[in-house]
């Protein structure tokens, strides 16, 4: 009977799983590197390839966005760390963008499966677009996975980043397609005097249990 290799796949609210590892900026503990900021930590197919490039580069193109918003970035492909450096390298030199953040070299594939970024039924060496969102408490607080042939949403990444960041500040929830600005809802109440005082509040009242307000 042949032995079947069970591959984990972090869930939402576990410990982001640390690592030691070689990147593009210098040896990382990702555990210390991420310590007190949010993290998005992104994985990508491979290095020279079209949709990946497009990818990354729009990170780089929004890292002061990231950097204003207290948020680290990481990359990571199965490719070595010489090939990271001359994609990094040829991206410069043919379009200008400088892919800042670090980007891990994961060979061996030890970080894409302690992640679940290597999915068999899609590819058994390249990493899918997976992306992890870490609170400063190194708490996984949302996940994404896209498949190789489609590239991410740099709009919905940043949203849901800022969704995130304001449901933790301020105790609330966002309604559908929430967008910075637009009004949050506020949780129910639990108990009947929490209920009769949401009633006689400036609240949006849809009902007593879905209520919106500004923030």
């Amino acid at each position: 009977m042949n032995e079947q290799e069970i591959i984990t796949m972090p869930r939402i609210g576990d410990q982001a799983p640390d690592f030691k590892a070689m990147t593009t900026t210098g040896p990382m503990q990702f555990s210390e590197y991420i310590k007190d900021s949010w993290t998005i930590f992104f994985s990508h197919p491979a290095d020279f390839t079209p949709v990946c490039t497009t990818e990354m580069s729009g990170f780089a193109l929004d890292q002061k966005y990231f950097d204003e918003h207290n948020t680290k970035l990481v990359g990571l492909s199965i490719d070595s760390i010489h090939s990271h450096i001359a994609w990094v390298n040829n991206v410069k030199k043919n379009t200008g963008v400088l892919f800042e953040f670090p980007i891990v070299a994961d060979i061996d594939m030890k970080v894409s499966k302690l992640y679940g970024m290597l999915q068999p039924g899609e590819s058994e060496t390249a990493a899918v677009r997976a992306v992890f969102f870490i609170d400063p408490n190194g708490k996984i607080r949302l996940i994404m996975y896209y498949p190789l042939n489609v590239g991410r949403n740099m709009n919905e990444i940043k949203r849901v980043l800022i969704a995130l960041q304001t449901a933790d500040k301020h105790k609330v929830a966002m309604p559908l397609n929430w967008t910075p600005g637009e009004k949050v809802i506020v949780p129910p109440p639990k108990t009947v005097a929490e209920m009769q005082e949401r009633e006689a509040s400036d609240y949006e009242m849809v009902d007593f249990y879905l209520a919106k307000k500004d923030i």
